[in-house]
């Protein structure tokens, strides 16, 4: 097969969450333990930072992929899910896994991954974690897929554990409480390996100081670490003051726009500073810097608060849930602009009861992510109009975007959001026309 027939088979022959949701959730870790145990335990040879958290994770992770590559070291990365090619999921040092090492690894255990019932995702970790074994990587930065303890990723044993922030999603599957959720998360922190947690909230910080101290490890939570006192936006970047309680201050230029980014900073900074004290890893302040100053160019990242015009200001971000919304949406009041263009589209199993309020007035154009769990987008507009938000229906993602160009002036805005996969279309789309032009 070649990589387009090898990345057919794997999106349909393995249970794959953007298109059945939680069944293709699978409970228990017993799947992966046993094929990475056929692979001879790759997860093993290398260092590992493990990255969960409801929002931001993403984020956090390739900000300190980017740092580590700039302190010198060879540097995995896996996150999920891809935006608009599979081999986004898999990177050493920025460079995407190539097509032919996807292709021979399914060649190699395609059939067996999908006798043993692995789904979608634990075949990508598999595949991952043999690649960076394989490739001599010395530490890698793994985003968690859903959640944290039962998550295929957490048969890692990491130097660090990160967690983001805590916020009601996947509630179906992770509980429907804070402190519920946050115990899931709290999963994937290990005996005496210290974690770094983003954000504070009342309810899940009982939760996990009580999981920290059943396994002996040290926990930090970022925000007693560091604050930003000063936050400046220009067209390209984000200048940062921040300062530790102890009269510490560091000048930040962060390439990551959208005012969330200060929260997922602060936890990169304390994550950063404790790898240094616990850790042979050690990254000086000049190449954090440098790091992430670059943090797009080293990593690839996409989809955050991404400009991809200035007049109109265009702008497409992944957030999708509740606690994303609402950053988006402060974001987004922000903005100088005339009149606000939104092209919406989202999946069927969201908590519109709590995104609904959340979004901006504007006119919409009401669409569906290609993926087998989108809302179809009569149904979108039906429930938008309960909340007093109209518009047309539009077609496509591509087709609603370009609907929104033909009538945006350039002092208006037009946004582009409410599930990832309405960003991976979208920037599939994009990248197709400007192959076409070139």
């Amino acid at each position: 097969m070649n990589y387009t027939e090898t990345t057919d088979f794997l999106f349909n022959s393995f249970p794959l969450y953007q298109n059945i949701g939680a069944g293709a959730y699978k409970e228990g870790l017993g799947n992966i333990t046993d094929f990475c145990t056929i692979l001879d335990n790759p997860q093993t040879r290398f260092a590992v930072i493990h990255v969960a958290g409801t929002n931001g994770k993403g984020s956090v992770s390739h900000m300190l992929a980017s740092v580590l590559q700039s302190a010198g070291y060879r540097v995995g990365l896996f996150t999920s899910p891809h935006l608009v090619d599979f081999r986004e999921r898999i990177r050493i040092n920025g460079q995407p896994i190539s097509e032919q090492e996807v292709v021979e690894f399914v060649a190699l255990h395609g059939e067996k991954m999908k006798a043993m019932g692995l789904s979608f995702f634990e075949m990508t970790t598999a595949m991952c974690f043999d690649y960076f074994a394989r490739q001599g990587v010395e530490i890698a930065v793994i985003e968690t897929g859903l959640g944290g303890r039962l998550d295929a990723t957490n048969i890692v044993t990491p130097l660090l554990s990160v967690i983001t922030n805590i916020g009601l999603e996947h509630t179906h599957m992770l509980g429907d409480t804070i402190a519920k959720i946050a115990a899931e998360k709290a999963g994937i922190i290990k005996r005496e390996r210290p974690v770094v947690i983003g954000e504070h909230h009342p309810e899940s910080d009982p939760v996990f100081i009580a999981t920290a101290t059943k396994c002996e490890s040290e926990i930090v939570f970022a925000q007693d670490e560091w604050c930003v006192t000063e936050r400046t936006e220009s067209v390209a970047s984000t200048h940062y003051t921040l300062t530790s309680p102890n009269g510490k201050e560091r000048e930040i230029e962060l390439d990551l726009l959208g005012d969330y980014q200060r929260h997922n900073l602060v936890t990169v900074m304390a994550a950063v500073d404790k790898l240094s004290a616990c850790s042979r890893f050690t990254i000086t302040e000049s190449a954090a810097s440098q790091a992430l100053r670059n943090v797009t160019r080293n990593t690839g990242l996409k989809g955050r608060w991404q400009i991809l015009s200035q007049k109109p200001l265009i702008v497409c971000d992944t957030g999708h849930n509740p606690h994303g919304f609402k950053h988006v949406a402060n974001q987004i009041a922000r903005q100088r602009y005339n009149k606000l263009y939104v092209v919406l589209g989202m999946v069927n199993d969201k908590d519109f009861g709590s995104i609904m309020p959340m979004l901006p007035a504007g006119e919409y154009l009401f669409t569906q992510p290609s993926v087998a769990r989108a809302l179809p987008a009569e149904q979108l507009q039906q429930k938008a109009a309960e909340y007093g938000l109209s518009g047309r229906l539009a077609g496509s993602v591509a087709e609603a975007f370009e609907q929104a160009k033909k009538i945006a002036k350039e002092d208006d805005m037009i946004f582009v959001g409410g599930s990832t996969f309405m960003v991976a279309d979208l920037l599939q789309a994009t990248e197709e026309t400007e192959r076409e032009h070139n």
